[in-house]
């Protein structure tokens, strides 16, 4: 006796995890575009830092990248850098950029406008990359804090936008300590965590806690584009 078989099709890909049930927000965290500065000068929160002309060119590729992602809103830190990041990609989708305080740059205090090559040879940088939890900068804040009103103001815009699909343009500090707290992992360890200028990485939040989906990505977000809606059955089988 011939045993029949039946094939089975794979499932079409979701956007999202299929194991939260309930409300659940994207967020699609961003880091700002290169600027003339970016990796030689710790400029915290300077202002009138724009993004270079590799910066404007990654800012433009980014908002095609978003193409097949309906955004629900779009939101900054209020520096220059991040602004102009995502002022293409808000045009294309038809919306305003929101700008919220708690997405700044960390304060450095007095180590504004110092290069990367003179605080590296401070007693103090062993503290910054060992022992960031118990580290403030000289007249500045510290990465504790600064995570905390980061994550404050992240759950704050998941809140507003329960099932909604958000753009956070930010910096890398507070984009990896972000990511690191919603991995579960503590904050000594958040910069073992690569977050590239103009990378997009992407946290779901939820009522079963955080899933952090994608990081430090700069390709195709088209995995995240929502599923195409299926018509009520008696509509399919409408005829005429």
């Amino acid at each position: 006796m011939q045993r029949r078989t039946r094939r089975i099709r794979p499932a079409p890909e979701r956007a999202g995890p299929t194991y939260a049930a309930g409300p659940m927000t994207t967020l699609f965290l961003i880091r700002h575009g290169l600027t003339a500065v970016t990796g030689t000068t710790l400029y915290g929160r300077t202002p009138g830092v724009p993004l270079d002309e590799r910066g404007r060119a990654q800012a433009a590729s980014l908002a095609e990248r978003f193409d097949p992602i309906r955004l629900t809103a779009v939101y900054s830190s209020p520096l220059d850098r991040c602004a102009e990041t995502v002022a293409p990609l808000a045009t294309r989708q038809r919306l305003d950029v929101e700008m919220r305080d708690g997405l700044l740059e960390m304060d450095v205090g007095a180590w504004t406008n110092r290069s990367l090559a003179q605080v590296r040879r401070t007693r103090l940088w062993k503290d910054v990359i060992h022992r960031p939890s118990q580290f403030r900068f000289p007249d500045g804040e510290s990465f504790a804090e600064a995570q905390t009103r980061a994550l404050r103001e992240l759950h704050a815009i998941a809140a507003r936008h329960p099932r909604g699909r958000v753009a956070i343009a930010s910096h890398g500090d507070v984009i990896r300590m972000a990511i690191a707290h919603f991995a579960g992992a503590h904050l000594d360890l958040f910069q073992r965590t690569v977050v590239d200028p103009a990378s997009v990485s992407v946290v779901h939040l939820g009522e079963h806690g955080p899933h952090v989906a994608l990081v430090n990505d700069t390709g195709s977000l088209e995995r995240f584009a929502a599923p195409p809606r299926r018509r009520p059955k008696q509509q399919r089988n409408l005829r005429g």
